[in-house]
């Protein structure tokens, strides 16, 4: 299977979307008619530094993932990969589609001269957190959360 990883254009934002919704825990909260508020959560990304890849084949989005480009205190205020919304549609997944949006991510990261990439994944997914660790990713901090009103 050939998979194109490439920056998300404004066409690919509802189906994006979907992907994520597919494999979300929570979905409600989303709305792929919305393309307007995504496409500006793209910009602000971009303006960043940082950067929405999609994963596409036979024409169709099947993987996203984003990359905020953060700058640390520590290390001298060195710049710092986050990776965030990881998703690859289900009928794709195993087939190096989720491994090659994380190599874009990574030679991103790289680009804009970060000393270190991270990403965090909920503790219900085991099978993801095999695939990151197999992709070189180390559990070495647990993250928290809290939501605000």
């Amino acid at each position: 299977m050939a998979v194109l990883i490439r920056a998300i254009e404004l066409g690919d934002v509802g189906d994006a979307v979907r992907v994520a919704m597919a494999s979300m825990t929570s979905p409600q909260f989303e709305d792929p008619e919305n393309v307007a508020a995504y496409w500006a959560a793209v910009e602000r990304t971009r303006g960043a530094g940082g950067e929405v890849f999609v994963a596409v084949s036979d024409g169709e989005v099947v993987g996203l993932c984003q990359v905020m480009i953060l700058a640390h205190f520590q290390r001298t205020g060195g710049w710092c990969g986050e990776v965030e919304t990881v998703h690859v549609r289900a009928d794709q997944r195993g087939r190096g589609v989720g491994a090659a949006l994380l190599v874009a991510a990574e030679a991103l990261a790289r680009e804009r001269g970060c000393y270190r990439i991270q990403l965090t994944s909920n503790l219900v997914r085991p099978d993801a957190h095999r695939f990151y660790e197999r992709q070189g990713y180390v559990p070495s901090h647990q993250g928290f959360k809290k939501y605000l009103a």
